[in-house]
């Protein structure tokens, strides 16, 4: 049975988490409609994924593929819903993972890539990725590093099966958000850099960053996709409370 209170709840607070986005990118000149919200819907109940997408929400990101598969099943097809992976993706899981969501934001390696074209190839398919820069360089973190990613670009650009559409990051926690803003700058620089480059397939127009605390800091640098868990659904495992925004 529906909770209609939670509904409410969920449907006022995406609104004010897209009104913010639109305040965010107006702020630097950019146009709102160049950010996407990825609602990151880790352990959220299907039930509180629907009322998200009743609310407008039309790409969920999910961090584990057990819980995308459950859910996919129980919402079923569903005009222009999409599904992206924004975990750390395991090597036995990647024949599950290619060619199952629009989008993987999370390829930390070269070596990775590499293991994606190959399932990809079997099936006959171009998966799309994001490259997943580690800003902070964290050793608990997977992803290249900034000078990693320039020197791995040549090869990452002759994967035919392989479609690079931008970078992903997930900077060092920082209790102010804006603490977080350096991280921020230095990727997305790190990726008009390489936007400014004539590649054969490597396409660098999207860049991922920013989550529930910092995610207006990181549309002010230049993100093109936001992946919003908390500040939507409330904290793990519970559903989200009146007035709860980013």
């Amino acid at each position: 049975m529906k909770d209609d209170h939670v509904s409410h709840s969920i449907t006022h607070t995406i609104q004010m988490i897209k009104e913010n986005i639109r305040q965010a990118a107006l702020r630097v000149g950019r146009d709102p409609s160049g950010v996407r919200l990825v609602a990151a819907t880790k352990t959220v109940p299907a039930v509180n994924l629907d009322e998200a997408y009743r609310a407008g929400v039309r790409i969920f990101g999910e961090n584990r593929l057990q819980e995308a598969q459950e859910k996919r099943e129980v919402l079923g097809p569903r005009e222009e819903l999409v599904w992206h992976f924004i975990g750390r993706m395991q090597r036995r899981k990647l024949k599950d993972l290619v060619g199952n969501f629009s989008l993987l934001h999370s390829v930390e390696s070269l070596e990775q890539a590499e293991r994606i074209n190959g399932v990809a190839e079997k099936l006959g398919i171009q998966q799309a990725v994001l490259l997943e820069v580690n800003a902070g360089e964290e050793a608990s973190k997977g992803g290249f590093t900034s000078q990693e990613v320039e020197a791995r670009m040549e090869d990452l650009d002759r994967l035919p099966h392989v479609e690079i559409q931008g970078l992903m990051t997930l900077p060092p926690w920082q209790e102010n958000p804006e603490d977080v803003r350096p991280y921020f700058i230095q990727v997305s620089r790190l990726r008009d850099r390489l936007a400014r480059q004539t590649w054969s397939r490597v396409r660098m127009t999207e860049l991922s960053m920013g989550m529930s605390h910092d995610y207006e800091i990181a549309i002010e640098e230049g993100a093109t996709m936001v992946r919003i868990g908390t500040a939507i659904f409330g904290s793990r495992g519970k559903a989200v409370s009146p007035g709860t925004a980013g």
